[in-house]
């Protein structure tokens, strides 16, 4: 099994690439804003609801007798006025039973509200876990270019916090929304019987309100989304500063990315800012619409009364009934926002689950066989980016069972054939092919199944040393464990340690030591028995004895299997069947060690270099220097 899920080799070629350059400011200034698309998102939102639609139904019949209930008191308070205390005829004998009619209805809408709690936000929230494990999952399955492009703390962000503002469509946010507009309606039939010629004079001043929250939604709407990007782009540097904090302590560059972090907080003060200021205006026309309600009713009402077409009960009952007509329009400004909010994040949802995953490929429908580990390159050319090429016409074949060592400059393109042999990329042109089988057209899982990958920077989890090992063959046996940590020598530091192999090594293997950590990730490749063998630097973080240690258990890891080697020390290639000399992406040079050192080209030059720099590097100063004649 394949040592890299997930991805991580798209970090090796990262010097073969030309680089996306520009800050964090500046890449959020290269996409235009944009509004999410309601009718695009419809089915999408339709998707979310369809299954739910007999929880909604409840929801919104609780929603309903809720509402209802509220009506209650006001409607019980022009009895209450007129009859009970009224100076001229009281009736006091009404007062226990108005008294008991509001003290139930009270009762039935505390049991709906919480009704409503337990059955709509608990729905709101198992959704959201359900759509953070879908968006993980098909970000899992996306192509290794896909990573490339995105940074960790933005895909981050799009799994955790997209997704929160769906709560609002399947919990309370849609059902009190539908229960306001019922409310407003009910409470607008009763003002209506009671005087048209006031209500329809309030209703056109709300009415007029109304048409300004539609068109402040549709300025709000971008805010949001573009909050969302921004929250994300932050969250990205600061996920990679804490990552590479001793890179950062090393070069003592605290102060610069504590700059560079506080412009991303200002942008994302500024966007709050923003609409905060539109929300603000929002609260004080709302609140300037209620005070011109309000002096309208008093002036129209206090006429009726005045004239005795109205009684003290009939205007103290209309502007309670007006109140609850008004408040729940009022309350569509917060719960529209969390609406906008939830359609902007199902936007971005919608976004990264529209991206194919790798394995989606209408071409990719052949089973790959148990691999016998014949592997060709048949001029392969390939570009990162158009018109960028990096490999130009690579052609060269590995035989079942044979080491290939690839070697050359930094940034040649060495790293990018593993990336194709790995199936992380697709030729431009060209094929590779594994036992005769074009890697372009066939199922990655059964082909990656089979691979085993061993980097230079060996990428370890947070968890034990044996869940670490363990994670390219979970259902391995204990001895088929402990073989794999003895020829790896694990052994030698796991087992004094007072947990052993449950010992957690810290996040990336922090608390191990880099040729610990490495001695890990070999064990990892040896568990998985692959049947093609990558090793990028496999033993750079080892010291000599460890090394000659290690490559005697490598060397019996490779027997029978096709084995490809990147190596910047060349005296650990000596034995490979054939070198690839690679510069510039293409393979200048090919041959077993001694026929390129006897050829006296490239290879030559990179090995007698090397060589020497290791030398001098043990001389005193001016001990290897030439005596100038």
């Amino acid at each position: 099994m394949s040592t890299m899920r997930g991805g991580g080799m798209g970090l090796a070629h990262s010097a073969e690439r030309s680089p996306r350059g520009g800050s964090a400011r500046a890449r959020a200034t290269e996409v235009p804003k944009r509004k999410p698309n309601l009718k695009a998102l419809w089915p999408e939102i339709k998707a979310l609801i369809a299954p739910r639609k007999g929880l909604l139904v409840a929801g919104m019949a609780l929603m309903a007798v809720n509402r209802v209930a509220g009506l209650v008191l006001p409607y019980t308070s022009k009895t209450l006025l007129d009859k009970v205390l009224s100076p001229t005829n009281p009736h006091p004998e009404l007062l226990p039973k108005i008294i008991a009619l509001v003290f139930s209805a009270m009762i039935v809408q505390a049991i709906t509200s919480f009704s409503l709690t337990q059955l709509l936000s608990k729905a709101g929230q198992r959704l959201i876990a359900e759509m953070r494990r879908q968006v993980q999952r098909h970000v899992g399955l996306l192509s290794v270019a896909y990573y490339d492009e995105n940074r960790t703390g933005t895909l981050v962000a799009r799994i955790m916090s997209d997704v929160e503002g769906v709560r609002n469509l399947v919990g309370t946010g849609l059902v009190e929304f539908v229960g306001g507009l019922l409310t407003a309606v009910l409470a607008f039939v009763y003002l209506l019987h009671r005087s048209a010629l006031v209500t329809l004079t309030v209703f056109s001043v709300v009415g007029l309100f109304v048409f300004v929250l539609q068109y402040a939604f549709k300025k709000i709407r971008p805010i949001f989304r573009e909050r969302a990007k921004i929250n994300a782009e932050v969250t990205g540097r600061l996920t990679e500063s804490l990552g590479g904090v001793r890179v950062i302590k090393g070069y003592h560059a605290e102060e610069r990315e504590a700059s560079v972090f506080g412009v991303g907080v200002e942008r994302l003060l500024t966007n709050v800012m923003k609409s905060l200021t539109l929300t603000s205006v929002l609260g004080s026309a709302s609140t300037t619409v209620l005070g011109m309600v309000s002096a309208l009713v008093m002036w129209l009402g206090g006429h009726a009364v005045l004239s005795h077409s109205w009684t003290v009960g009939d205007y103290f009952s209309y502007n309670m009934f007006l109140a609850i007509m008004v408040m729940p329009i009022f309350q569509i400004v917060n719960i529209g926002t969390q609406l906008t909010e939830a359609f902007a994040g199902l936007d971005r949802t919608r976004e990264i689950m529209a991206e194919l995953e790798e394995n989606q490929d209408p071409k990719r429908k052949l089973k790959m066989p148990s691999i016998e580990g014949n592997v060709r390159f048949d001029k392969v050319e390939f570009a990162y980016e158009t018109d960028k090429p990096v490999l130009h016409g690579i052609s060269f074949e590995a035989e079942q069972g044979t080491v290939t060592a690839l070697v050359g400059s930094s940034g040649s393109g060495k790293s990018t054939v593993i990336s194709l042999i790995c199936a992380f990329h697709s030729p431009t042109s060209g094929q590779v092919l594994v036992d005769g089988i074009d890697l372009a057209s066939v199922d990655l899982n059964t082909y990656r199944s089979q691979l085993g990958v061993v980097l230079q920077d060996s990428f370890l989890f947070d968890g034990s040393i044996r869940e670490n090992i363990m994670f390219s063959r979970p259902d391995a046996t204990e001895e088929q464990f402990l073989f794999a940590c003895r020829t790896a020598r694990v052994d030698e530091f796991a087992e004094r340690f007072p947990d052993g192999y449950d010992t957690i090594v810290g996040e990336r293997g922090v608390k191990l030591s880099g040729g610990q950590r490495q001695r890990l990730s070999i064990a990892r490749a040896l568990l998985a028995q692959p049947r093609i063998l990558i090793l990028d630097e496999a033993t750079s973080s080892l010291d000599s004895e460890s090394e000659a240690m290690i490559q005697a258990g490598l060397n019996q890891l490779m027997v029978g299997r096709t084995t490809f080697v990147i190596a910047h020390r060349l005296s650990t290639i000596r034995r490979a069947d054939q070198i690839l000399v690679v510069e510039q992406g293409k393979i200048v040079e090919r041959g077993n060690h001694a026929e390129l050192f006897a050829l006296g080209g490239r290879y030559y030059d990179l090995y007698t270099r090397q060589h020497g720099l290791e030398e001098n590097l043990f001389l005193a100063p001016g001990e290897g220097d030439e005596v100038p004649a």
